[in-house]
């Protein structure tokens, strides 16, 4: 109580104090006293002026300022394309994939390529020797033979006929048997064709007259082999595939699409494919068939994507997903990525007031395309938000306790 007396007193005249007071109490009036009658300090001025701001509003000191590295962007309003993505799977293209098989058994005497090796139209992959070949080639010559000795049987009685020395009944015989000759030669021939001999082979037959039994196995187009099921000396049957050759100049895509997003799908539009094997590069590509129904199990829609493969890139059976651009949105309002924040009640993003005040808002977001994002509700256009030093400025946000702005 008596400090208490003496410190009211020193205030209107420091000079005045009680005889009675010892030494040590005067110092303790006197220093009491200076210290009530000083004027209030920066700090004090700044914690009262931060309890007096509107809620929701960080205000920082000049030192908090000083530390903290502020960079602001206005919220623009432009056109944003909104993509979807769907996941796929890279598949050779079906119009440009080929089965190598022999419609005749045989064996396997040679083979000349391997898998993963490019060849060219018509290149020999295999060579087989077939003994129901050589059979029904052997019953070929016969028959071109047969019909060669008919041909001149029926010229000689034609002739004979002519002077006298023969019936017309003779003629008429020689001629069926000439005809019957030429349906059983172009019978062998046709069978030869059916089990695949070209008519190269056909003619090289007819003309040297030699059976050979061989079986080629040739590419039908340019390509590569992407697979082989034959080995050299084993007997094959016609049910076999030996080769499998795919042109992958340009390759499938093949994805789901779900129910919802069947809207924004149409033919002949141009997509981009990312594949895991090369995450940031993106291949163009044009869809060319969507299904005409949807899988009842999985409630999607099939969809397929050409892609120009020149370089071999992308393989078969790679996983893929196709990013399709829905309408643009010519009015949405962005902002950079970095100035999202996670707030204690969703996303929020700082914006710039004054010098030294913040306004955090709380904001809903949309899509996010690129290093910017779509902000539906929290913002208005021109309005500038906090990009460099948001995440320093939430944390200045949790230690003085404020509640974002709805």
């Amino acid at each position: 109580m008596v400090v208490g007396a003496e410190t009211g007193g020193a205030c209107a005249n420091r000079g005045r104090v009680r005889r009675g007071l010892s030494t040590f109490g005067l110092m303790v009036v006197l220093s009491a006293a200076v210290g009530a009658c000083e004027k209030p300090s920066d700090r004090t001025v700044e914690v009262k002026t931060a309890a007096g701001a509107p809620p929701g509003v960080l205000h920082l000191t000049q030192e908090e300022l000083a530390r903290t590295v502020i960079d602001v962007s206005p919220v623009g309003r432009g056109q944003v394309r909104v993509p979807r993505e769907f996941t796929a799977t890279v598949q050779s293209n079906e119009n440009e994939l080929a089965e190598v098989t022999t419609l005749i058994r045989g064996r396997v005497v040679k083979v000349y390529v391997d898998v993963g090796q490019d060849v060219k139209k018509d290149a020999l992959l295999a060579l087989l020797h077939s003994t129901d070949l050589g059979v029904t080639e052997g019953a070929y010559l016969k028959a071109v033979a047969q019909l060669h000795e008919a041909e001149l049987a029926y010229e000689r009685a034609r002739d004979l006929h002519e002077h006298k020395a023969v019936s017309l009944a003779e003629l008429q015989r020689r001629e069926a048997e000439m005809k019957t000759a030429r349906a059983e030669a172009r019978e062998t021939q046709n069978r030869l064709e059916l089990l695949g001999v070209p008519r190269q082979e056909v003619e090289r037959l007819h003309r040297d007259h030699t059976i050979k039994a061989d079986v080629p196995l040739r590419a039908p187009f340019d390509g590569r082999v992407i697979m082989r099921n034959i080995t050299r000396g084993e007997v094959v049957e016609t049910n076999q595939k030996f080769f499998t050759v795919a042109d992958l100049s340009d390759v499938w895509v093949v994805g789901n699409v779900p129910e919802k997003d069947v809207q924004f799908i149409r033919k002949d539009q141009k997509v981009d494919v990312i594949v895991s094997a090369y995450p940031h590069a993106v291949f163009p590509g044009t869809i060319t068939y969507i299904s005409d129904v949807l899988d009842p199990a999985t409630r999607t829609m099939r969809l397929r994507v050409t892609v120009p493969n020149p370089d071999r890139l992308l393989k078969p059976e790679m996983f893929a997903s196709v990013r399709v651009y829905a309408a643009p949105n010519p009015d949405a309002l962005t902002i950079p990525s970095a100035a999202v924040q996670n707030g204690p009640s969703g996303k929020m993003a700082f914006v710039r007031r004054g010098e030294r005040e913040f306004e955090v808002r709380t904001v809903k977001l949309g899509l996010e395309q690129g290093d910017f994002v779509t902000v539906l509700e929290g913002v208005s256009e021109g309005e500038p938000v906090v990009t460099r030093g948001a995440f320093m400025l939430k944390s200045e946000l949790e230690r003085h306790k404020i509640e974002p702005t709805p």
